[in-house]
């Protein structure tokens, strides 16, 4: 690698970075005062259930042509893009809820589910990329900016709603800073080199043939059941925590901001651990790890035992979305559409998959219906061996 190549690459690197800390801001800024949501629309956690499944249709509808997006507008305008339709949702979420509006709040959110998604697919595409020239890993190290900017998003909503700051207030400001950066941080990206439509070589047709490649689709099964016990701990740790353990509202958004801390530092930390051991037998270990969080802090009789319980389920949770998207890139030519098709199938559970739980939780009560994650986990455990780099699977076929 010349010291110029060399030089772009950790720019794009640093660049990629950035952009993951801000999808985790904007992110956290919603799911942190999910509470004062449902206090200021007046509505049930089922209800609520359904604002977020406005954001999850927003968000499936967007994905399977994330690839097709990227192949044509390039990495950097794809953020671009998803980031500027990030900032004006996020402006309808505000408005919406300053007048009180549940459609309003719900057609915000369906586009705000679509700029996640075209932001998502395009920023891990980048991160690949960036990792495939370093020839190490560093795809968790982008996660743990997700988190971290999550963590932050956090904290501030805790802060806030302590301060008693009205939600509109608060989002009105992570808008600005969200197009600021997606604007700007971009244009050092790698130039970005899609597949071609048809390769006469291997006989398969770009657009289609990632949706009937076995092994990209059982990933994208493993992805799936992952990244539920992640999306579900973002969407309902805080809520749960008040309903079940009768913490107040601010106490709720420490302990989603336990969470993501816990998240963000083994990812930090992860990447070293994926190249000692691999990444089979460290997405098992994050799955047991997360299984045993979960259950902890659901039959927890007290706030340390929980608290304890989500940092647990927080480590177990780091490692396996950031591990899904390496092994869909392994082959960097048809990375984008493959990570586009793991991306849909595993946001199937982040996105759809805690709305779900929102409608169990009328049922049972929020804090028991996390319960129901159990088994993707342990589906994920199972199917885990798929994950591993298909230069070895070459090297032992």
């Amino acid at each position: 690698m010349s010291t110029a190549t060399g030089t772009s690459v950790r720019a794009a690197g640093i660049a990629t970075f950035i952009v993951f800390g801000a999808n985790g801001l904007v992110f956290a800024s919603w799911a942190a005062r999910i509470p004062a949501v449902t206090e200021t629309l007046q509505i049930t956690s089922g209800q609520m259930g359904t604002l977020l499944l406005c954001t999850a249709l927003g968000s499936l509808l967007a994905l399977p042509t994330a690839g097709l997006v990227v192949a044509r507008l390039g990495t950097a305008n794809t953020v671009r893009a998803g980031g500027m339709l990030a900032a004006v949702a996020g402006l309808g979420i505000a408005g919406s809820l300053q007048f009180h509006s549940i459609p309003g709040t719900a057609v915000a959110l369906f586009f705000f589910g679509i700029a996640i998604g075209l932001w998502d697919v395009a920023q891990n595409i980048e991160g690949a990329d960036v990792e495939h020239r370093l020839r190490r890993t560093i795809m968790p190290q982008f996660h743990a900016a997700f988190s971290g900017g999550a963590f932050v998003g956090a904290l501030i909503g805790a802060g806030l709603s302590q301060l008693g700051v009205d939600l509109p207030l608060h989002l009105l400001v992570i808008v600005v800073l969200v197009a600021v950066l997606t604007l700007v941080t971009p244009r050092y990206f790698l130039p970005h080199i899609a597949a071609p439509e048809h390769n006469p070589k291997d006989g398969k047709a770009g657009s289609g043939s990632a949706w009937r490649d076995g092994r990209t689709l059982l990933i994208g099964v493993v992805v799936l059941g992952a990244t539920l016990t992640e999306g579900a701990g973002n969407d309902w740790i805080a809520k749960a925590a008040v309903d079940g353990l009768g913490a107040s509202e601010s106490l709720g958004a420490l302990l989603f901001a336990l969470f993501v801390l816990a998240m963000t530092a083994m990812r930090f930390f992860g990447g070293r651990y994926i190249d000692r051991y691999g990444r089979v037998a460290v997405l098992r270990a994050s799955m047991a790890a997360a299984a045993a969080g979960l259950a902890l802090f659901v039959l927890a009789g007290n706030i340390w035992l929980a608290a304890a319980g989500a940092a647990l389920w927080g480590i177990g949770a780091a490692l396996a979305f950031p591990m899904g998207m390496s092994a869909a890139a392994d082959d960097p030519v048809h990375a984008a559409r493959r990570v586009s098709v793991v991306s849909t199938i595993g946001y199937v559970a982040f996105l759809a998959g805690p709305p779900l739980l929102g409608y169990l939780g009328d049922i049972t009560g929020i804090h028991r219906a996390l319960l129901a994650i159990m088994a993707p986990i342990l589906l994920a455990l199972v199917l885990a061996g798929v994950a591993k780099p298909l230069a070895a699977r070459n090297d032992q076929g």
